[in-house]
């Protein structure tokens, strides 16, 4: 300190020292005095702010000298700031130069104070706005968050995206459980009622969505489900029964239907999604109806659906209605039903997609509060974030790349009036591998180099005129005689024999043969579905009864199940494109 009690060294800049009460700066010789003391205004006098306050003020340091403080400017030091004015411009220190310069203060105040009272509103209403904002985008993500219901199934995966392939399982459930009576007997716990695998490729530039019959018969395996109290129940298998029994009966879980539905595909989903019969309308409704077209009229007292031929708009119960009709279209069953299931869905995805639905925010919201209050999950995408992570990964699948497809079934044969259906042992199990190799319905992005094509191009020798010997690396046991009996039984390839295991496991099935027997090599790679990477040519011909050698890999999974995917779905199949609007119901 110097004499006068005023700091050594201090930057000036570092005296002028804002006063939030006058909303105007004020030069402080002493930086670290509190900000509400009595201080030297630009007028180069002392400006108490509160007339009470500063008397007592000024009596208490007059009288006792506080130490530490500054004390009040000398006669000497009152004129010299007199005489400058303390700062450019300052009216003298006279009776009149003192009114002068209270006036001029309290304009220049004056203006300042309304430029910031002007600030502090648009920042304080821009503050609100923005904190009403967050509380609302919190309050809708509490809210959507608390309407989604889940189940932890103890399988599939813990994470909503994946940089692979993304198998989801939809199920729609005819619980009638919570509708009051409407739609029948309360009591029904619900079974899978309607169930589609949907799987989207890793690419994401493709999509198939597998509609499994309900009346298909099938094996449910043991399923462990978990009960209310945190502990797990085991609910044994059965044999031989219906498929929609994988959820519902005896307590089995869209676990127990996920576990089934690999056993039936070898296809493990990752996700499922439930909806009752509410779930229909509410989606229907939010997205602002669901075209769909009829080729003849329909009037079915079952689902009560009136409806002229031609194209409608349908939303609410008639929407409900018109995926539930199955009596008056096609052969009146299940397959016809689901036939209007897709056409249902794949118009809904149009319409998601080529509306404004996503682009709405008030629509966007409605259709969120509805999808959330609708469903019922696995803890996998059991909240708000990990659901909107999902739709964002699956939206960037092209709609004209989304194929809506059926598993094959066959009349069940141990049946003289067919009620329920079968696998077809031979176009189901090419359309599982074709999902599960990742190739899609609609286009074939994987095309083998041209020089390892050309083997499987050419003339293909009658299936009686082949000879192989097959040989066991695949680790399966009874793999190799399997292949013969299905080669010999259902392929006419008489000329076949098992060769036994082949000295080691190996990772690829693989066909040697010699250059005059390429066209029984083709004959056979058409029928096991082998790529022409597992086809090897040798340089010299072979004798006229010699064998071709193949050896199955860890790749062989059974016997007529194909190696590779075909590389198109199977003939008679039934499908249809998700972007096809000609398709009308008959």
């Amino acid at each position: 300190m110097d004499t006068q009690g005023r700091r050594q060294h201090v930057d000036p800049a570092d005296q002028w020292v804002f006063d939030p009460e006058t909303g105007s700066y004020e030069l402080r010789l002493d930086p670290g005095a509190p900000a509400d003391r009595p201080v030297p205004s630009q007028g180069g006098r002392r400006t108490p702010r509160d007339p009470q306050r500063s008397g007592s003020r000024h009596q208490g340091e007059a009288g006792q000298g506080r130490p530490g403080k500054e004390q009040p400017p000398g006669p000497r030091r009152q004129a010299q700031r007199a005489g400058q004015g303390g700062r450019r411009g300052a009216v003298p220190e006279t009776a009149g130069g003192r009114a002068a310069t209270r006036a001029g203060r309290r304009k220049a105040q004056s203006r300042k104070s309304g430029r910031k009272k002007a600030l502090l509103w648009t920042a304080g209403t821009l503050g609100v706005v923005v904190v009403a904002a967050s509380v609302g985008v919190y309050a809708l993500y509490q809210q959507l968050n608390g309407n989604i219901n889940t189940v932890d199934t103890g399988i599939g995966s813990s994470s909503a995206t994946t940089d692979g392939p993304v198998d989801i399982l939809v199920i729609g459930t005819d619980s009638r459980q919570g509708l009051k009576g409407k739609y029948g007997d309360t009591a029904n716990v619900g079974h899978a009622d309607t169930t589609i695998l949907f799987h989207v490729s890793k690419d994401r530039s493709n999509a198939t969505a597998l509609s499994i019959p309900r009346d298909i018969i099938t094996n449910i395996p043991d399923c462990p489900t978990k009960q209310a109290d945190g502990s797990t129940k085991l609910i044994p298998g059965e044999e031989g029964v219906r498929f929609n029994t994988s959820l519902g009966q005896y307590g089995r879980d869209p676990g127990c239907t996920m576990r089934t539905v690999q056993a039936m595909t070898g296809i493990m989903p990752d996700h499922f999604m439930m909806a009752n019969f509410d779930a229909v309308k509410d989606l229907s409704t939010a997205v602002g109806g669901v075209e769909v077209c009829l080729a003849k009229d329909i009037d079915d007292p079952d689902s009560h659906l009136k409806l002229p031929k031609g194209r409608h708009k349908v939303q609410g119960e008639q929407a409900l209605a018109f995926v539930r009709t199955r009596h008056s279209v096609g052969f009146g069953g299940d397959l016809s039903r689901i036939q209007l299931q897709q056409q249902f869905l794949g118009s809904m995805v149009r319409d998601m997609k080529s509306g404004d639905t996503l682009t709405s925010p008030t629509k966007l919201v409605k259709l969120a509060n509805t999808a959330t209050r609708a469903l019922t999950v696995d803890t996998g995408i059991g909240s708000v974030t990990k659901l909107a992570d999902l739709a964002k990964d699956l939206s960037r699948v092209n709609t004209k790349n989304i194929t809506f497809a059926t598993v094959p079934v066959i009349d069940n044969p141990a049946e003289k009036v067919h009620t329920t259906v079968v696998l077809d042992k031979t176009r189901a199990p090419q359309l599982f591998t074709m999902v599960r190799q990742d190739i899609s319905l609609t286009e074939v992005k994987k095309k083998e180099k041209d020089a390892a094509a050309a083997k499987l191009k050419g003339p293909k020798a009658d299936p009686v005129n082949v000879r192989v010997e097959v040989f066991n690396g695949s680790g399966v046991f009874g793999a190799a005689q399997d292949t013969v009996n299905w080669l010999q039984n259902s392929e006419g390839v008489s000329r076949s024999t098992n060769g036994g295991n082949a000295p080691a496991e190996v990772k690829k099935t693989t066909l040697e043969y010699a250059p005059n027997q390429a066209d029984q090599a083709r004959r056979l790679a058409e029928m096991m579905g082998l790529p022409a990477s597992a086809l090897t040519q040798g340089t010299e011909n072979a004798a006229p009864r010699a064998n071709m050698t193949l050896t199955l890999g860890k790749d062989f999974t059974a016997a007529g199940t194909p190696i590779t995917a075909p590389t198109k779905a199977p003939e008679g199949i039934q499908k249809v494109e998700a972007d096809d609007e000609s398709v009308c119901a008959k």
